[in-house]
Order: structure tokens, then sequence, then C-alpha cells
């Protein structure tokens, strides 16, 4: 039997960066001992893989589900059947739907979702490339957010997902422990 080598890597400094929305979404979900749920369509988990790059994040992020069909919508989060056809799957009214389905399912304190037009394709002259709406559920309420976003697909997302971890951040801030 050959000997088995063991490569011991140079040490290298671990990079953080203690100035990210998701670092500080973090710090403020720890401290006040919240947690957080998402749900994401356009952004296809993003948010999630923001949130758990932060060391830590099991404390407060109990998961998040990628509802990129509208059958997943529909049979995994429960949207209703009524929603996806009067008003279709970016809305608001499902971005609602789907915040509240997360925050329920997950159990959690809060929750955040996007439905949109990320591109290139899939527009139409009333829901254009760019278009997103968020939904964040709190314990006190649920919102919707409209936004127009430009750039290729990866920017468009980058943007939506950062916008999404600024709405947990300020609506975290607002609506102090339940």
């Amino acid at each position: 039997m050959k000997e088995t080598k063991t490569i011991i890597p140079l040490k290298t400094p671990v990079k953080t960066n203690h100035k990210t929305i998701q670092y500080k979404l973090g710090e403020l979900f720890k401290q006040k001992k919240l947690s957080l749920s998402s749900v994401e369509s356009c952004t296809g988990g993003l948010i999630s893989k923001m949130i758990t790059e932060v060391a830590g994040s099991s404390f407060y992020f109990k998961g998040g589900l990628t509802a990129y069909s509208n059958e997943i919508k529909l049979n995994v989060l429960g949207i209703r059947k009524e929603t996806l056809s009067s008003f279709g799957a970016v809305s608001p009214q499902c971005a609602f739907e789907m915040a509240r389905r997360a925050k329920k399912i997950c159990k959690t304190d809060f929750a955040v979702s996007t439905t949109g037009i990320a591109g290139p394709s899939g527009a139409t002259a009333k829901k254009p490339v760019g278009l997103v709406y968020f939904g964040l559920a709190s314990p006190k309420e649920t919102k919707t957010y409209k936004r127009m976003f430009k750039g290729d697909r990866k920017e468009i997302q980058k943007q939506a997902a950062n916008f999404a971890l600024n709405l947990l951040l300020k609506g975290c801030s607002i609506n102090e422990t339940i």
C-alpha cells in the first residue's frame, strides 16, 4: 500500500467584507433573533446564495425555494390558480402570495419573493425585460414593490437580489421584534 501524502496549503487570508448587505442583514437578524426565508423566480436562487455566503446564516435563514415554473408555484407553494390566470406569474399579486406562502411554509418571521422578467426573452409590451415584483412578508404585514432594472440577464438578477436583501434589511429595522 502506498503512503498517502497530505498536502498542507499555504496559509491564505480569509477575505471577509463585513460591510456587505448580507452581512449586515445577518447581524441584524441574529441580534433580533428573527428568521427569514425566500422564494425566487427570476433571481433563480441568487438571494439564497447571497444570504448563505455569510458564515452562521443557518441561525436565521431557514431556507429558500426557486419556484421558476408555474407548476411549482401552484403545486408546491400553493399560489392560487386564479392569481396566475388573472394576473400572471409576473405580477404584484403573485409576489404577494409567494412571500406569504414562503413565510407560512418555512415558519419564519420574514420572507421575501421575486418574480419578473430577467430577459432576454419572455417580455411583452406590458411586462418588459427588467420588470421585477417583490413581496416582503413581515410579522405585521405583506407588501409588494415594483422595480425596473437595466442590463443583461445577470445584471438584472444581481440588482434584483440586492434590492430584495435591502428590503429585508429595511423591513427588519422597521418591524421591531414581534
